[in-house]
């Protein structure tokens, strides 16, 4: 994987290297004075190292022998390319956009299911204006939120970008275009949880979401079994995002991010990237043997 990363991200990440020194003005030309002390490889480490175990820029800079000022550049360098390759569903095909997820749900006749997953940040500075939009009326804890899209064997499919966790799951959906994409376009069956009731309505039953209880004082014996029967059937259904929602946080960047909110957007992007390349991979191995 490592050398398919390289391979593929390398080029990129040169290029546009190569466009920041163009463009600024220059007393020599390009390529002279100093060289790099952490090639590209090591950059990309470092990186992944990160994501994964949540290694410290200080403690980075001591394994690979350089200043921690040049850590934080490298990764502030590559995580971007990461988080712009999109979810991997098969080798060369990727999923970059939420219309990109319906559409080959669409095509593959597959069920899509969608639920929302907060991470918890540092709070705002005392002062700001916007520093309680970060607090999470469900957790009651400063967070930022993504809504994670699998199929129905709970691969990756798709992760948004990170919104402030007071906006409602329902909401966010909306922001992103859920509700236009599905009407739009192909016949899609997507499974949600009740914080995402009202979407089937406006989506002409394309997303489904738990049973609503038609008696709330007393309901007849055999109501309730029928709702606990639909609910649970829905749930066993459903329950593969919570799988999916799993695996991303087992990543250490997306337990708990303790450096810069601004960067989560890029962050979970890039692991949910690299999550569904190991999935994919897993799952041709699989039909192979």
């Amino acid at each position: 994987m490592i050398a398919e990363l390289v391979a593929e991200i390398g080029p990129l990440w040169h290029e546009r290297h190569q466009a920041v020194l163009v463009a600024r003005p220059r007393r020599r030309a390009v390529g002279a004075g100093a060289k790099h002390k952490l090639v590209f490889v090591d950059r990309l480490l470092a990186t992944l190292v990160h994501l994964r175990h949540g290694a410290t820029h200080d403690v980075l800079a001591c394994w690979f022998g350089v200043d921690r000022s040049t850590i934080t550049r490298a990764i502030g360098e590559v995580r971007p390319l990461l988080a712009e390759r999109g979810c991997t569903i098969a080798p060369g095909l990727r999923l970059c956009t939420l219309a990109d997820v319906i559409d080959h749900l669409g095509a593959s006749g597959q069920t899509g299911i969608i639920d929302g997953t907060e991470i918890r940040v540092r709070r705002p500075a005392a002062g700001r204006k916007d520093r309680e939009k970060f607090i999470s009326g469900k957790n009651k804890q400063n967070a930022v939120k993504s809504m994670v899209v699998t199929d129905a064997a709970g691969r990756l499919l798709f992760c948004s970008r990170a919104e402030p966790a007071s906006c409602a799951d329902i909401t966010h959906a909306r922001k992103l275009g859920l509700v236009k994409l599905l009407t739009d376009g192909p016949v899609v069956e997507i499974l949600a949880d009740a914080g995402y009731q009202g979407l089937g309505a406006q989506t002409g039953g394309r997303v489904v979401t738990p049973p609503h209880r038609k008696f709330k004082k007393n309901p007849p014996d055999w109501y309730e079994a029928m709702h606990e029967r639909q609910r649970k059937a829905h749930s066993s259904r459903r329950i593969r995002v919570e799988h999916g929602i799993g695996h991303l946080k087992n990543w250490r960047a997306l337990a708990r991010h303790h450096g810069r909110r601004e960067h989560m957007s890029d962050i979970i992007q890039a692991v949910a990237g690299l999550l569904s390349h190991q999935q994919t991979a897993t799952m041709a191995r699989s039909t192979r043997t």
